[in-house]
Order: C-alpha cells, then sequence, then structure tokens
C-alpha cells in the first residue's frame, strides 16, 4: 500500500499541474494555519509541513491558493470524460477542436454575444486554459465537475459563435468570430436615423461566414431610378439630394449604353436583356423576368410583335451594342427611326442605334434604306418604374440563386469574390439598400435569406457596387468608385 502510494505520489509530482482553485470551482481560505479548498461538494484541508488532514490520502501538495489539477482527479471530482484540445483557423474564424472519447451525442448550435459569450462543454478540457486567443480576445477557463465553463471576452466587439459535432473521430469543433460592432442591430448600437422610417445600418448576415452588410432600410419614401443612357457619373451625383442612391444596372463600360429594362415614369428607356428587375409602383416591389410586349411598326403604319434582344422571335430587336442576328438573318440597321443600312447577320451594331432581324429575304413588311421604323415596347402589367440587374437572389423568402435560369453568358464575374450590391425586402415591405464586403453573389443570397430578406436582386459588384448615405460613400470598395449609369435613389418620405 504505502509502495502503491509512494508510486502514485511520484507520478503525480511528475506530472502535476497547479491551478488557482478558482479555476477549478473552488474557494481558498487560511483557517487555523491550513489551507482549505472548499465548493461543489468537497472539502480539502491541507497543514503546510504536515500534509493532508482532509481527506488522508498521499495527494500532490499544492503551493497556496494553487491546487493539483492531479489531485481532483484522483479524488473523482470531475464527473465529465476528459478530451483533448487543438486550435487553428478555418477561413476567418479561430477554430477550437475538442477531440472527445465518444461521439458527442448533441447538435449544431450558434449565437453571437455583445461583448461577452459563455459557452459550456460537457467535458473536462484542461488545455483550453493554454489556448492561444487572438487579438482583442480573452478567454477564462473554469474546470467544474460537470464540464468546462468557457468565458469569452472582446469589449467593444461582437462575438459569433458556431458549434457542431463531426464523426470519425468524434470531434466537437467552435469557430469563433470577433467582429466589429453593428450600427442599429442588436438593440443596445447606436442607430443612425436618415429620416423618419428610415435608417442606416451596418450588421452582419451569416453563410455561415459573417458578412458584413452596409444597409439602408426604409418602411417608405419616394425611391426613383435615376440617370441618363450614355452618360457616366458617381451615383451620388445622379440624385442630389438623396438620403441614399444605390448603383443601379448593367451598362456597356465602352458605350455606357444600358443593358437591361429601364422603365422611367412609364416611359421605356432601355429594352430588356433576359435577366431578372426590379419593378414598382409607389412603395409596392416585385421582382422577376419582366413580362414584356415589343412591336415594330413600319413604313406604312404596319405593326408587328418581336422579341427583344435575349428573347428571340421571328423578327427580333436588338438594343445592346456588338454583335447581333445569326447566320442566315438579315437585318436593319436603325438609327433614330429610320433605316440606315440593310446587311446580313451578324452584323456590327454601333451604340445608340438598334437593329431589327429578321430571316433572309423575308422582312416583315418590305424595306428600304430611309425607311421609317420605330420600336415600342410595354411592360405587362404597365408598371411605372423597372431596373432590371440580376441574377435574383430570393425569391420569397426561398434561395434563388441561378445564373443559367437568366441570360448571363460568362459565369466568371458571378464567381469572383467582390463587392455586391442588391435591393431587398422584407415580408413587411421593409426596402433595404446594401452593398456587402467582399463575397460571392450565391453566399450574399443565403445570407440575405438568414437576415431575413423575402425578395432580393443582385444590382451589379466590384468596383460599380456602391452605396450613397447622404452623399458619404459607405460602402467597402477600396478602390476609387466607378462611375455608373443609372442608379436607385432613395428620397424622404
Amino acid at each position: 500500500m504505502r509502495l502503491f502510494a509512494l508510486l502514485l505520489f511520484l507520478s503525480f509530482a511528475l506530472g502535476q499541474t497547479l491551478l488557482p482553485a478558482p479555476t477549478l470551482g473552488l474557494e481558498f481560505r487560511e483557517e487555523g494555519g491550513a489551507w482549505v479548498y472548499e465548493g461543489e461538494g468537497v472539502r480539502l484541508v491541507f497543514v503546510p509541513g504536515v500534509g493532508w488532514a482532509e481527506p488522508p490520502l498521499d495527494l500532490p501538495t499544492p503551493e497556496g491558493e494553487r491546487l493539483p489539477l492531479e489531485a481532483l482527479k484522483a479524488l473523482g471530482y470531475f464527473q465529465a470524460p476528459e478530451a483533448g484540445v487543438r486550435f487553428g483557423g478555418q477561413g476567418r474564424a479561430f477554430r477550437v477542436v475538442l477531440d472527445l472519447p465518444a461521439l458527442h451525442p448533441g447538435s449544431p448550435e450558434e449565437g453571437m454575444g455583445k461583448g461577452s459569450l459563455e459557452l459550456i462543454f460537457p467535458y473536462l478540457v484542461p488545455g483550453l486554459l493554454e489556448a492561444p486567443w487572438p487579438r482583442g480576445l480573452s478567454g477564462e477557463v473554469r474546470l467544474l465537475p460537470q464540464g468546462t465553463r468557457l468565458t469569452l471576452k472582446a469589449p467593444g466587439s461582437l462575438l459569433r459563435y458556431r458549434l457542431f459535432p463531426l464523426e470519425n473521430p468524434p470531434r466537437l469543433v467552435l469557430d469563433l468570430h470577433l467582429l466589429p460592432p453593428e450600427v442599429g442591430q442588436p438593440v443596445g448600437y447606436l442607430e443612425e436615423a436618415l429620416a423618419p422610417g428610415v435608417r442606416y445600418r451596418e450588421v452582419h448576415a451569416f453563410t455561415p461566414e459573417p458578412l458584413r452588410l452596409y444597409l439602408v432600410e426604409a418602411e417608405g419614401g419616394r425611391f426613383l431610378p435615376v440617370g441618363t443612357p450614355f452618360r457616366r457619373a458617381l451615383p451620388r451625383d445622379l440624385a442630389p439630394g438623396a438620403l441614399a442612391v444605390l448603383n443601379g444596372g448593367y451598362f456597356d463600360p465602352q458605350t455606357g449604353t444600358p443593358i437591361g429594362l429601364w422603365v422611367q415614369d412609364g416611359v421605356t428607356v432601355s429594352y430588356p436583356f433576359g435577366r431578372a428587375a426590379l419593378m414598382w409602383d409607389e412603395f409596392r416591389f416585385f421582382l422577376g423576368l419582366p413580362r414584356f410586349e415589343a412591336v415594330v411598326a413600319g413604313p406604312g403604319g404596319e405593326r408587328v410583335r418581336v422579341g427583344v434582344n435575349a428573347s428571340r422571335a421571328r423578327y427580333t430587336a436588338h438594343t445592346v451594342p456588338g454583335k447581333v442576328g445569326r447566320e442566315g438573318e438579315e437585318g436593319a440597321l436603325v438609327v433614330g427611326d429610320r433605316v440606315q443600312a440593310l446587311l446580313p447577320a451578324p452584323l456590327d451594331l454601333p451604340p445608340g442605334a438598334w437593329a431589327l432581324t429578321f430571316p433572309k429575304g423575308l422582312p416583315p413588311f418590305p424595306l428600304k434604306v430611309g425607311d421609317r421604323l420605330a420600336l415600342y415596347g410595354r411592360l405587362d402589367p404597365p408598371f411605372r418604374y423597372a431596373l432590371e440587374g440580376g441574377p435574383l437572389l430570393v425569391k420569397e423568402g426561398r434561395y434563388a440563386f441561378d445564373p443559367a435560369q437568366e441570360n448571363f453568358k460568362d459565369p466568371r464575374p458571378l464567381q469572383a469574390v467582390a463587392p455586391q450590391a442588391a435591393v431587398a425586402w422584407t415580408r413587411e415591405g421593409r426596402l433595404w439598400l446594401l452593398v456587402s464586403e467582399p463575397t460571392t453573389p450565391g453566399a450574399l443570397a443565403r445570407g440575405l435569406l438568414a437576415l431575413g430578406a423575402w425578395n432580393a436582386l443582385r444590382m451589379d459588384g466590384g468596383g460599380s457596387a456602391q452605396l450613397w448615405v447622404k452623399g458619404r460613400l459607405r460602402s467597402p470598395y477600396q478602390g476609387a468608385p466607378r462611375l455608373v449609369v443609372s442608379a436607385l435613389a432613395l428620397f424622404a418620405p
């Protein structure tokens, strides 16, 4: 028995881990020359120079307030199984991995704390005491009978966590994100009011990676598409006096030709290009591929239904510069309302012109150079305002990002990590004009859905993605803001 106790003592002494009594869930006090450690149903008494009085065992020696972890293990103080721990990074997260003795019975969980966060693991995890917490974050560890309590503190920041189990081998993974404060959300942070029912916010959506959004939220106001085809300017200069201005739809970078539907006060400024559009009257919004009826009026007043751009038909009107028409077709090149040339397709369409293509030798009516040819179109139903963007991100509370359903021939811009601009609204009707930090449109769609968006549409990205609030640029793009052709402007109610 004495030999066993000696061996036990030597093993403790060689691997002894001295920890402050509070770290072990105990209180320390000196009482009649003895050191007393008490709490959680345990009372330990050590008399310096004599040894342990309670319990009467050969246990490793404490040092004042500091008590050997091994002593409590030997007494059966800990009821939770022990787990090893590793630390690392995952994207922008600080990752903690617990190596478990058996499969974790719990399910994934996540949450966020303002400046602090408390987590309880049903395991003994002494390795957490050695965690290399990132700058700005501190951790307080308590090793308790039923598990380990971890208190994290990051003054002035938000702490977002995601905790989930893995199998083969069994692990429990904790991802921590240290985030800058939000503006306007959650309650308790500064809210920047712009006008009654209109406020500026900086919030985080989760994909599950955190994604910071720069966002204007409005319950009402005058909302207009602004700009002039072929003329480029900063969004703020397209709407002086606006509370907020978000970049608009696509345009040809060489000529400033708008690409996609643009309806201004009931007048068609630019024709559809086969992508989703925002359409609205007053403060009632709709998203989707626009139903658009177009006709061409001939020299004698004849009219014929035509397709437009990507919505091809037997007779198709083209309004975007570049190669238009197909082999086996002819085209009438029109400037203003006069035919300038009749050419075989594909033909080069210059900016400011449009073209009508048709099967070779089969125009909808006799045509010659100099004839009058006019293009007319209208939305069905006839919304007062519309602006095409795309792709669709969220549709009626569901993830809707699917560029293959829209006229996006080059997928690379939609795969690039860059700031993204979007317009969205909640089911209650609150409008969001927003720009994200660099991400992909698909990730933005997931983040907006998690944040509560009911519908959402991308409005370009990269250097074009800009949110101006009372004349000040709030979006995170590091370069010089790009001049654009159109924008969405929100004026005070």
